[in-house]
């Protein structure tokens, strides 16, 4: 075991059992709010494990993750938008440590993986990571100023 790999096993151990928690207990709106967190978490620990490993094909499962992550929770958010209303989620805390431990992630292993190809790859799935997140974040929380029901 080296350092990635126990970073992502950390990582996967205490956010993923946040998250695991989130989603079988609780209200609708800390349901929701917990698995986006979880597969925003786990995109940056299938980076570290693609970097612990030495498997580029997991870099591949996390640029899918981070597309489809927030997509699946912009879905939750519209049918779920009239139980949404009454009781908004709210987690800015918890999104932007998400998200800043996901660009943390993202520019370590640029700088590990060095100018290229791969850099690329890292880039613009920490592109999609991050702005899903905010975004799907945001729409969890009562969408954006100007716009109909998020």
């Amino acid at each position: 075991m080296n350092g990635w790999t126990a970073t992502a096993t950390a990582v996967l151990a205490l956010g993923g059992g946040a998250a695991v928690w989130g989603v079988a207990t609780g209200p609708l709106c800390r349901r929701v709010v917990a698995q986006n967190l979880s597969t925003s978490l786990a995109c940056p620990v299938l980076l570290l494990l693609a970097q612990g490993y030495g498997r580029p094909s997991y870099v591949d499962l996390a640029l899918v993750l981070a597309l489809l992550g927030p997509v699946g929770t912009l879905v939750f958010a519209r049918l779920l938008a009239e139980d949404l209303e009454a009781d908004p989620p709210g987690a800015r805390a918890a999104t932007y440590a998400v998200a800043a431990f996901g660009a943390t992630v993202v520019i370590v292993l640029c700088a590990v993986a060095g100018p290229g190809r791969a850099m690329l790859k890292l880039l613009v799935t920490g592109a999609l990571l991050v702005g899903g997140n905010l975004v799907a974040s945001r729409a969890l929380a009562g969408g954006f100023l100007g716009s109909r029901h998020g």
